[in-house]
């Protein structure tokens, strides 16, 4: 009697923790029932707040994805609009004014064309005062090859964007010393100044840079003829941080012009570009050898009067900096300014010396055991006495080359390099005969910092 009760008992307790078990998974569902109804019933536009969308719409990497997000609704799209920095497009007078309005936080506006659409004349001076007036916040403004735009439009940006750190006005032909004035008396914060074949500027629009626009680090005057020494001069009177300079085939600069900004920009100089400048020689050269100890990239292509000597002290003295040479049509450079290129400038990426016709291999040869280079970069085009022995020197020091210009080198050619069991790095690209795309690093024509 007394074993039955004890299993009467047992079975009791079981079914009374079943039924607790049971009761208490129902109770579970229920809740998950109630939460999923709340959640149901709550928008997200109530739950999170401007900036906490902000953030989500921070946390996407794409343009696609962020026109994505305003698509789901006006709320979304507000959001999406204020928080957008940069915009390029093409857009009349009327559209421009709609993207001002919608658009309200923008700081960087890209018009600019390229060559194909050369025909057209791009944003106008009706344009640019609707640009002006709408986008007040405007740091960049890219109006590269715009041809319409004269000194009315750029009085309009010179009247209403005094934030403009960057402007891009290359190739604006119509362009003169009076619109560049007005852009300097209104945007004093200008840092980067694009100028690249706007022929009708000259000694007064630097004049006028220099005295309003002293925080100016990048100018582009390629092709502008008008320039000439005094008003390089000028320039760096008030314009003493210049990092980058670019006044490639400004025929009138001479050594005058380069030593004066050499020695008013010597600590801050990185960048000097003066291809075809043939008035350029050796004293300029010797100047920035003396003041500019943190040149970087340095093009000369086609000034011929430049010889070795020069070019020695400038290895010597910008030894740790100088990364990017180009010397091309350096007519009196020899082995001797070559090698001491070579063995004191360690971090040069890339070396320009093609036609140089009286360099040989014993440039290459002189190198000793403790010379390996990081060259990245080399052409030798055209010059007549480099032989295959000269190339496999080149290839035993250099073991980081991506790109080597052998092309009309009588004596180098694929074959004979083939037979000579010259091995070229496995990521280097080799033109024996001008079908490959060259590295812009050396052309003297890439774009401004």
């Amino acid at each position: 009697m007394t074993s039955a009760r004890g299993e009467m008992e047992n079975r009791r307790r079981l079914g009374a923790i079943q039924v607790k078990a049971v009761n208490e998974q129902a109770n579970l569902e229920q809740q998950r029932k109630k939460k999923k109804l709340i959640m149901a019933s709550v928008c997200v536009n109530d739950a999170l707040t401007d900036d906490e969308l902000r953030c989500v719409l921070s946390k996407l990497d794409r343009d696609k994805d962020k026109e994505v997000f305003s698509l789901v609704c006006k709320r979304w799209l507000y959001l999406q609009s204020t928080d957008r920095k940069k915009l390029a497009a093409r857009a009349g007078p009327h559209l421009l004014g709609r993207l001002a309005f919608r658009f309200t936080q923008i700081v960087e506006l890209d018009f600019s064309q390229s060559v194909s659409r050369s025909f057209y004349p791009g944003v106008t001076d009706s344009d640019l005062t609707v640009i002006a007036e709408g986008f007040r916040c405007l740091r960049v403004l890219n109006l590269h090859n715009c041809k319409g735009i004269t000194d009315t439009g750029l009085a309009s940006i010179g009247r209403c964007l005094s934030l403009l750190q960057f402007l891009d006005v290359s190739y604006c032909r119509k362009l003169s010393d009076k619109g560049l004035s007005s852009v300097a008396e209104g945007c004093h914060d200008l840092r980067t100044l694009h100028l690249a074949g706007c022929r009708l500027i000259t000694n007064e629009s630097l004049k006028s840079l220099s005295e309003r626009c002293r925080d100016l680090e990048a100018l582009g005057l390629q092709g502008c003829t008008n320039i000439t020494d005094s008003g390089l001069a000028d320039l760096v009177k008030g314009c003493r941080k210049i990092k980058s300079l670019d006044i490639n085939k400004c025929s009138n600069i001479g050594d005058a012009g380069v030593t004066s900004v050499a020695k008013a920009c010597a600590y801050s100089l990185k960048t000097l570009k003066l291809l075809d400048c043939y008035k350029v020689g050796n004293e300029s050269i010797s100047s920035l050898a003396q003041f500019c100890k943190n040149l970087e990239t340095l093009i000369i292509g086609g000034c011929r009067d430049i010889s070795d000597e020069s070019i020695m002290l400038l290895a010597h003295s910008c030894r740790d900096s100088l990364k990017n040479l180009r010397m091309d049509w350096c007519l009196n450079i020899s082995d001797s300014s070559l090698t001491c290129i070579l063995k004191q400038c360690k971090n040069l990426d890339a070396l320009d010396i093609g036609c140089c016709e009286e360099v040989t291999d014993n440039a290459f040869r002189d190198l000793g055991s403790g010379d390996v280079m990081g060259l990245k970069v080399l052409k030798v085009s055209n010059c007549p006495r480099i032989t295959v022995k000269g190339i496999g020197k080149v290839l035993e020091k250099c073991k980081s080359l991506e790109y080597l210009d052998v092309r009309s080198l009588p004596h180098v050619t694929e074959v004979r390099c083939s037979e000579a069991g010259l091995e070229f790095p496995k990521c280097c690209k080799v033109n024996f005969s001008g079908s490959l795309t060259e590295p812009d690093v050396l052309l003297g024509y890439s774009s401004l910092p």
